[in-house]
Order: structure tokens, then C-alpha cells, then sequence
């Protein structure tokens, strides 16, 4: 029998008793995904209505009678937003941010990983994939505190050895210039073993033939790698690379947070700082919310033109 869908032939009564069937065939299934369709519900979808409030004139106090009553003011928070100082900087910041992230940060785990599975020692292989794992482990906090203590411009690691080379003190993290380096660097270290393990395990599932074929034939490493392990591991990276654009303008709030200062904002204020300062320290609720939503339009159209692209070109798309 194909298919588990009601008939259309069906009655109202036999279509009754198909999934009263049907659920209690599959109680067990219904009841594991339960919590993870609650969760999306309540922390992804439910807030979503929050969005309105980019519409309005919505006024703190007014509770949730306000949030769909206020005073309706078109797209008079977004023309604020174009038209202010800050708009073509948080953009320009924030898209900078991401795309040297992006441009630094996604390749490594893939070199990584093609690099430790050529290793021939299994033991050696597990020492150097669980040791670059564990950064990812490391609390945001720890690390910004790691990155401040390390770049002080007193005392800092960085600053004594540049000290026994004869060059002044430098104030990194006091210095626009720095921001974007430090932030890229940083959170490559940080993420790229942890990354790396969806790639790993798409290149151990190669089948052993191909690889027994290519030594057959003569094959060195370098034409292994190059005609065998990338071309069999294209569709993941293709379909990370699509969903990693769908997060283009949305840079780690909690990282830029700890790390800027106001000498800083030329080079590392973004959407999400500025959001912040808005809505919570602000109380402009209203004008953070059209901001974040023009930040949330953004991204989707990215990871849209970008699994369009990928489609027409690879034949290889999320959806």
C-alpha cells in the first residue's frame, strides 16, 4: 500500500477512523516531537506578532492591550532609520563583520577537515580533532575576557612581546582599525574544530572502493583530495555555505557587545548593538523593532537569491 494519507473517496467517518489510527500508531513519535513543536512555537512563531510594533507608536507601559492598539504609523520608524546618521555604518559594519567571517572563517573548517582525515595515525587523529573541538565549548564571556586580557595595552601578552621588539604598546581594542581583525581571528579559532565535524564525517562516509580505485590508478594525495574528497563533499558544503548567508547580517551580538566601546563604533557598532541601545536602554521599543525587521528581510532574501543561485547552477538547494 503507497502512501499513508486519508482517500479523498473517503467519508467523514472512515476519515475519523483513519487517524484515530493513525495516532495512536504513531503516539510514540507525536509524543518525541511534542516538546521541539512547543519550543518553536513559544520562542520562534508566538513572538513573531511582536512585529506590529514596527507599525506603530507603541508606548512601554501599555502591556499587551498597547501591542496591537497603539497608534498606527506606517513606515515612519524605517524612513527614521534611512534617513539617520547611523543607518549606511550599521549596515556597512555589520555586512563587513560577517563577510570577513564568512570569507576567513568557512573555508578553514573545510581545509581541517580534509587535513586530519589524510592523517594516518587514528589516535594522533582524535587528539588533534577533540583539542580543537573544545574552544567552541568556551563561554562568549570567558573568551572576550581571554581576548581583553591578552590585547591590554598593560600587561597584556601581546604588548610584552611586542615590548621585547622594541615596538610601543598598542591599544587594540581602543583602535577602530583593530576591531575587525580581532573579532574574524577570534572567532575562527574559536568555532572552526567544532565546524569542521559535519565535514569530517561527510568525507569518512566515502565509500573505501573509490579510494582503493584511485590508489589503483596511481592517484597521489593532492588528486585524491582534489577529484574524489571535494567533489563527493560539494553538496554539504554547498548547502552550509547557502544556510550560512542566511545569517549574513546577523553578527554575534553577545561578542561585539563585550568587546566595542564608544572609541570603537566607527568600525564595530552593528544592527544588533544598535537594536540594543534602542529598545532596552532607549525604550524605543517601536523603532528597534523596524530596524531588527528590516535586518530579519535582509537575511531572508540572501539565503533566498542564494539557494536560487545554488539550484539553477549546482542543482543543489535546501528546498
Amino acid at each position: 500500500m503507497k502512501g499513508k494519507t486519508a482517500k479523498p473517496s473517503m467519508t467523514k467517518e472512515e476519515k475519523k477512523k483513519y487517524w484515530k489510527k493513525s495516532l495512536k500508531r504513531d503516539k510514540y513519535l507525536i509524543i518525541m516531537i511534542l516538546p521541539v513543536v512547543i519550543y518553536y512555537l513559544i520562542f520562534c512563531y508566538l513572538p513573531m506578532t511582536g512585529l506590529w510594533m514596527a507599525f506603530t507608536q507603541y508606548k512601554i507601559g501599555s502591556g499587551f492591550e498597547g501591542l496591537f492598539f497603539s497608534d498606527f504609523v506606517g513606515l515612519k520608524w524605517f524612513q527614521q532609520f534611512f534617513g539617520s546618521v547611523y543607518a549606511w555604518r550599521l549596515v556597512r559594519n555589520t555586512f563587513l563583520l560577517s563577510f570577513f567571517s564568512l570569507i576567513f572563517g568557512f573555508p578553514i573548517p573545510i581545509i581541517f577537515a580534509v587535513a586530519v582525515t589524510q592523517l594516518r595515525g587514528k589516535r594522533l587523529q582524535k587528539v588533534i580533532q577533540v583539542s580543537t573541538y573544545l574552544p567552541y565549548f568556551i563561554s562568549t564571556v570567558v573568551v572576550c575576557g581571554m581576548i581583553n586580557n591578552f590585547l591590554s595595552p598593560s600587561g597584556g601578552i601581546i604588548n610584552q612581546l611586542l615590548g621585547k621588539l622594541g615596538i610601543d604598546a598598542i591599544n587594540f581594542l581602543g583602535l577602530p582599525e583593530w576591531f575587525r581583525p580581532i573579532y574574524v581571528i577570534s572567532g575562527s579559532w574559536q568555532s572552526f574544530g567544532f565546524n569542521s565535524i559535519i565535514f569530517v564525517a561527510a568525507i569518512m562516509g566515502i565509500s573505501p572502493d573509490l579510494h582503493e580505485a584511485m590508489r589503483v590508478d596511481g592517484a597521489n594525495k593532492r588528486q585524491v583530495i582534489w577529484h574524489l574528497i571535494l567533489p563527493s563533499i560539494r553538496p554539504t558544503i554547498i548547502l552550509l555555505l547557502i544556510m550560512t548567508l542566511g545569517n549574513m547580517m546577523s553578527v554575534g551580538f553577545e561578542k561585539v557587545y563585550l568587546l566595542y566601546n564608544p572609541s570603537v563604533y566607527e568600525t564595530a557598532d552593528v544592527i544588533q548593538t544598535y537594536v540594543y541601545r534602542q529598545g532596552i536602554q532607549s525604550n524605543n521599543y517601536s523603532y528597534a523593532t523596524a530596524v531588527g525587521l528590516f535586518n530579519s528581510v535582509v537575511n531572508f532574501t540572501i539565503v533566498f537569491l542564494a539557494n536560487r543561485l545554488s539550484r539553477k547552477v549546482t542543482d543543489t538547494s535546501i528546498w
